[in-house]
């Protein structure tokens, strides 16, 4: 089926990028969930995420049955962002505000679509305001577990995205950049066509302008979401996937070694993956108490972060150590 998006002058100048951690806070869980058929590139994140996932009782939550394996998923879980940043508590609290005819009429189609709802969606349905709280709640765990700690990571692959189809934008024009969205998607000088689309889509039943957002989690696919008087949204893949979960550099940090001391800089390159201060002691030899004390240090310095997991806190590098480790192995 070939649905057809109509563009004015005005929705074509209301055309812009959008990086958004909702999306890849859905995106993600799906995958998380069909981990058996992901692509190979996010092995390493699925392995590490799936079991704190399980523990936290992700696995039959609120997320688990909002977002089915494959097919339509609620519209209200990604809001239109006003901005080209927005920071997951905006969006939390627009999920938080959703209009309860909006939710009820989510609730309903994900009915037809994936049967009868349990009994947590249907009290959803009920009350929503209520339990739009327990909600997000759980989408801030999740958050904490699953994406903050690589949040630094992914979101430098979505801006690289962003920045590249900006550049095309301003050499080739806006109708370049929608042709090499996506293979489904095609450009006719007045009108998006999207291919393999189950629903028709029209003007007065999408709201003006677009809104592009990269995902590093949509896998080979594209989604849409259609809910006006809000934009319509095309969540594609962004470019650099590939390379997203690439080991970083661990070798010629010598020079590194120099200035922070050798211990904190072995630290830096053990963050390759997000860990707690257990596992980076059992790995490097120091001491737990050392660890700590080296990890605060490397945190005041904003070269880590920290992300509660549970019982445990899981420490990441930073954008900013990662260019410090590329510039010391250079």
């Amino acid at each position: 089926m070939l649905a057809e998006l109509a563009f004015s002058a005005s929705d074509l100048a209301q055309v812009r990028f959008a990086v958004s951690p909702m999306w890849q806070v859905v995106t993600s869980f799906r995958l998380l969930s069909d981990h058996a058929s992901a692509s190979p590139v996010h092995r390493p994140w699925i392995q590490q995420v799936r079991p704190r996932a399980a523990a936290a009782g992700l696995d039959r939550g609120w997320l688990a049955e909002l977002v089915p394996q494959s097919g339509f998923f609620p519209y209200f879980l990604n809001p239109a962002s006003a901005g080209p940043a927005p920071v997951l508590d905006a969006e939390l609290d627009a999920i938080q505000d959703s209009p309860t005819d909006r939710v009820r009429h989510d609730l309903d189609h994900l009915e037809y679509h994936q049967g009868r709802l349990g009994p947590r969606l249907r009290s959803l349905r009920t009350d929503p305001h209520t339990r739009l709280t327990r909600l997000t709640q759980e989408i801030r765990t999740y958050w904490e577990l699953a994406l903050a700690p690589y949040w630094a990571r992914i979101r430098a692959v979505l801006d690289t995205d962003v920045f590249h189809r900006a550049r095309q934008v301003a050499e080739h024009g806006a109708g370049h950049v929608l042709n090499d969205l996506h293979e489904s998607v095609r450009w006719d000088g007045s009108a998006l066509h999207l291919i393999r689309r189950n629903r028709p889509l029209s003007r007065t039943t999408a709201g003006p302008g677009l809104l592009l957002v990269p995902s590093a989690f949509t896998g080979p696919g594209m989604l849409t979401r259609v809910a006006p008087p809000e934009p319509p949204q095309l969540a594609y893949a962004a470019r650099g996937i590939g390379s997203l979960w690439a080991p970083g550099p661990t070798t010629g940090t010598g020079t590194l070694a120099a200035v922070l001391g050798r211990s904190r800089t072995r630290l830096l390159a053990e963050l390759d993956t997000p860990a707690s201060t257990t596992q980076l002691a059992h790995r490097t030899g120091l001491s737990p108490a050392g660890v700590s004390q080296y990890l605060t240090a490397l945190r005041d310095a904003g070269l880590v972060s920290a992300h509660r997991a549970g019982r445990s806190v899981l420490y990441a590098r930073t954008a900013a150590a990662d260019t410090l480790l590329e510039a010391a192995s250079a």
